[in-house]
């Protein structure tokens, strides 16, 4: 993991109620950054994860609700700032298929909204999120950054349109904004939107009697969210970016669902039977059948490397569902979390 060097300094976290984005936030915080966590408003009050955090972090953050989707409470919420992390944005590709335009409200026209907002705010450099769904299904493995991208989804093409926003800002007003792009993410506080929590909770629901999936086929490089969030604070960091470029965050190990399955149920001591279901699988042109990552640019740049084992990361996030299911914990999604 990297070092501190967060000391005192501002820094704004969009998406900082949702799972990777409270985790960031969370190391922030413990790293002596002064952080600004965006989480979207509601009406009943609530933050999200931020609202499990320890009190003592909890209370270190600037908690503000908003929304990325209007310009004016964003330019001034990036007031101030030396760091912009943007997670905020609509993630679940499901729904992206039925209301797409509300996914380039928030990703691309919301991620326009704070690169404008850090260009005038001055800030040192913006790390913005896009994701292994923009490179569609594999033409060659591992996909390094120039890879085509390709839109395989309305949330994918929502995703690559945000990317080239970041491009552009960086060229035409040489922001020093950066791209990560995280392959898939897991770990405690995911929505069981992601197939590993989804997985996870019906083995160990006693109410389950079996686990139902989509596609079990498609391979993935799956990355505990510790990793993750280590490769956000060492880009943010960096010297040597290339502005306006994306850089891969993944392990270079993928398995297929399946393989994923048995191995969680081999964690869990579990045995129930696994039922594939025609209505969860994706459109058939629409599916993205393999991503492994080629992070060789990120690893030159930080030396970063996805460190804890998809096997120890399965064990850690199956030991956090036992703890909520045991506690009869009950939370209900928000919108746009990354």
């Amino acid at each position: 993991m990297t070092t501190a060097r967060f000391d005192g300094k501002a820094v704004l976290v969009t998406g900082a109620d949702g799972f990777i984005g409270s985790h960031l936030a969370e190391r922030l915080a413990r790293d002596g950054a002064r952080v600004r966590a965006l989480c979207q408003y509601n009406s009943f009050g609530t933050r999200g994860w931020l609202d499990s955090l320890d009190p003592e972090i909890r209370d270190a953050l600037e908690i503000v609700s908003g929304d990325v989707r209007d310009p004016h409470f964003v330019r001034d919420l990036a007031a101030g700032q030396a760091l912009v992390f943007h997670l905020a944005a609509l993630i679940a590709i499901p729904f992206s298929y039925a209301a797409p335009q509300s996914y380039v409200e928030v990703n691309v026209t919301g991620a326009l909204n704070v690169l404008e907002a850090a260009r005038r705010a001055g800030v040192e450099r913006v790390v913005h999120t896009s994701t292994s769904e923009v490179y569609g299904t594999a033409r060659t493995t591992p996909i390094a950054e120039s890879h085509p991208l390709q839109g395989q989804s309305p949330y994918s093409a929502s995703k690559i349109g945000a990317d080239h926003m970041v491009e552009a800002y960086a060229r035409s007003f040489d922001l020093p904004a950066v791209i990560l792009r995280p392959f898939n993410t897991f770990g405690p506080r995911q929505s069981e939107r992601a197939v590993i929590p989804t997985v996870i909770r019906q083995i160990l629901d006693p109410a389950c009697e079996d686990v139902r999936l989509g596609d079990l086929s498609p391979i993935r490089d799956f990355n505990y969210v510790e990793d993750v969030v280590d490769a956000f604070c060492r880009i943010a960091l960096a010297d040597g970016i290339d502005f306006g470029a994306a850089y891969n965050a993944g392990s270079g190990r993928a398995v297929t669902i399946g393989e994923m399955v048995e191995m969680v149920r081999g964690i869990a001591g579990a045995d129930k039977p696994v039922v594939e279901e025609a209505a969860r699988k994706r459109p058939a042109k629409s599916e993205v059948f393999e991503l492994l990552a080629d992070a060789s640019r990120l690893h030159a740049l930080t030396g970063w490397r996805s460190e804890i084992g998809l096997e120890a990361g399965l064990a850690r996030t199956v030991d956090w569902w036992r703890a909520e299911i045991a506690a009869g914990r009950q939370r209900a999604d928000s919108g746009y979390l990354v």
